[in-house]
C-alpha cells in the first residue's frame, strides 16, 4: 500500500489539471472496451520492456511463479510519461500560428451601388456598340476632304484652312501617291517657334513649304509629323484606340484602290466626332449618373493659366511646354474669362505677318476670333456624363473648362479624357463577365 499512494500522489502531481481521480488506463478502456486483466498484463509488459527491465510473454508470466513481479509505481509512471508526451503533443498542434505569417482571411468583395452598376452597364454598352461599328459609319452623308500637297507653301495652307473652316488636313506626295502625314495647328506653333528663336530668317517665311517642316521639327527638337492612319473598315473601337495614341486627336481613314493599288484618303475622324457619334446612337449614355468628381476625370493639379493682358507668345511658349491645346484665362481671383486655344495661333499669323500678331496680347489674339466663334463651354464637379453627352450632342464642343457656381476654376476636361475613360474603365472585365446582355433583355422585357 505505500507503494501505491506514493504512485498515485505522484501521478496526480504531474498530470495537473487532470486530477487524483484520471486512471491511465481509462483511455486503453474507452479504445478497447473492458479492463481486461489480461490485456493489462501484455500493456504493462510491452511498456516496462521499452523502459529497460527484463520481462516474459503473458503465457509465460501467468505459469511461472519464480518471475519477479514489475513494481506497480514503475509501470505507471512510465504510464504518466507517454500520456504527458502525448499531451504536450497535442497541445502543441493546436498552438496558435506566429503573428508573422498569418492565414489571409478571405475577403468578401463590395457590393456595388445601383448607380455604379448602371455606370458599369454604360460603358459596357458604348463599347460593344464601337466593336461593332465600323468607321465608315461614323462619317456623314455629305462631307468634304480638304487634302494639301507637301509642297504648298505655308502661307498658302493657311488660307486654305481659315477659307474652309478647318484646323488639319491630310498631307499627300503627289510624286509617290502616298500619304505622308496630317497637317495640324502644332505644325504652324512650330514654326511660329522656329521662327522666333531665328528671327534673322524671318523674312524667308513666305518661301516656306510644308515639306520643310521636317527641318523644323528637328531644328526645334520636336516630334516629326505623324503618319499614323487606319483602313475605314476596322472598327470605331480600334480608331479610338489609335487616336488615343496620336498627338493629334484625330486619325485618317486610308483605303486601297482596288484596280491601282494606290493609297487614297477616306476622311478623318476625330475624338469629337467619335463622341459625337456615340451621343446620337446609344441610348445607355444615360446611365452614365456617376458625378464627374468621384470618377476623377478630367485634369484638377498644376493647371496651366495665362492672363488677359500676358503676351500672346508666351501662351503658345506654354503650348509647346506642357504639350496641351488650351489654356484658361483667369483674374487675379482665378475666375475665367476665357480660353486660349491652339486654334487661335492660325488667325494671328494667316497674313503671313508674324511680327504684328505675336507681339498681341492673349486678350487682343482672342478678338480677332470669327463671329462665329461658338464660345467656350464649362461644366461642375457634380455635373455626370449624361449631361456631358447631352451637350456634345447639342453643340461642337472640344473641351470643358470645369468651375465652381462662381466661376473659380477647378479643372479641365478634355475630350481625350472623356475618351479614354469609357473605352479603358472597367475594359477587363467586358469578357468575365458582360451584364449588358441582361440589361437588353430587361430593358425589351419593359
Amino acid at each position: 500500500m505505500p507503494e501505491l499512494e506514493e504512485m498515485t500522489v505522484a501521478d496526480s502531481a504531474g498530470l495537473g489539471n487532470r486530477g487524483p481521480s484520471f486512471d491511465p488506463t481509462d483511455r486503453f478502456a474507452d479504445d478497447h472496451g473492458s479492463h481486461d486483466t489480461d490485456q493489462r498484463a501484455r500493456f504493462s509488459g510491452s511498456t516496462v520492456a521499452e523502459s529497460g527491465h527484463t520481462t516474459s510473454s503473458p503465457s509465460e508470466t501467468a505459469s511461472s511463479t519464480t518471475h519477479e513481479p514489475v513494481p506497480i509505481a514503475t509501470a505507471w509512471s512510465v504510464l504518466r510519461d507517454a500520456h504527458k508526451k502525448a499531451e504536450r503533443a497535442r497541445r502543441a498542434s493546436i498552438a496558435p500560428q506566429p503573428l508573422s505569417s498569418p492565414s489571409p482571411a478571405p475577403v468578401a468583395p463590395c457590393p456595388m451601388s445601383p448607380t455604379m452598376r448602371d455606370q458599369a452597364l454604360g460603358l459596357r454598352a458604348i463599347r460593344r456598340f464601337l466593336k461593332n461599328r465600323t468607321n465608315y459609319e461614323v462619317l456623314p452623308v455629305s462631307y468634304r476632304l480638304i487634302q494639301l500637297d507637301q509642297r504648298t507653301l505655308v502661307k498658302t495652307s493657311l488660307t486654305i484652312l481659315i477659307q474652309n473652316g478647318i484646323v488639319s488636313a491630310p498631307l499627300w506626295d503627289s510624286a509617290t501617291s502616298t500619304f505622308c502625314g496630317l497637317l495640324t495647328t502644332a505644325d504652324y506653333i512650330n514654326v511660329i517657334q522656329y521662327y522666333w528663336q531665328h528671327r534673322s530668317e524671318l523674312k524667308n517665311i513666305g518661301k516656306f513649304r510644308l515639306d520643310s517642316l521636317r527641318d523644323v521639327e528637328k531644328a526645334i527638337g520636336v516630334a516629326p509629323i505623324e503618319t499614323i492612319s487606319i483602313h475605314p473598315r476596322r472598327s470605331i473601337y480600334d480608331a479610338c484606340r489609335c487616336i488615343l495614341e496620336s498627338r493629334a486627336r484625330r486619325v485618317p481613314l486610308i483605303d486601297v484602290d482596288d484596280e491601282t493599288k494606290n493609297e487614297f484618303v477616306v476622311s478623318v475622324v476625330t475624338q469629337y466626332r467619335i463622341l459625337k457619334f456615340i451621343s446620337f446612337n446609344v441610348t445607355e449614355t444615360q446611365l452614365l449618373k456617376v458625378p464627374l468628381k468621384k470618377l476623377g476625370l478630367g485634369c484638377y493639379h498644376n493647371l496651366v493659366t495665362t492672363r488677359w493682358n500676358e503676351p500672346v507668345i508666351n501662351a503658345i511658349h506654354l503650348l509647346v511646354k506642357h504639350n496641351i491645346s488650351s489654356i484658361p484665362i483667369v483674374n487675379s481671383d482665378n475666375v475665367v474669362i476665357n480660353v486660349f486655344e491652339a486654334v487661335d495661333v492660325i488667325t494671328l499669323i494667316k497674313d503671313g505677318s508674324y511680327e504684328e500678331g505675336l507681339n498681341l496680347t492673349v486678350g487682343e489674339a482672342l478678338n480677332l476670333r470669327p463671329l462665329d466663334y461658338p464660345g467656350i463651354y464649362t461644366c461642375h464637379e457634380d455635373d455626370r456624363l449624361d449631361s456631358i453627352f447631352d451637350t456634345i450632342r447639342r453643340s461642337r464642343v472640344h473641351r470643358f473648362t470645369i468651375v465652381t457656381e462662381d466661376n473659380v476654376l477647378v479643372g479641365v476636361l478634355a475630350l481625350s479624357d472623356i475618351l479614354k475613360y469609357i473605352l479603358l474603365e472597367g475594359e477587363g472585365e467586358d469578357d468575365v463577365h458582360d451584364p449588358y446582355d441582361s440589361y437588353a433583355n430587361h430593358t425589351r422585357a419593359k
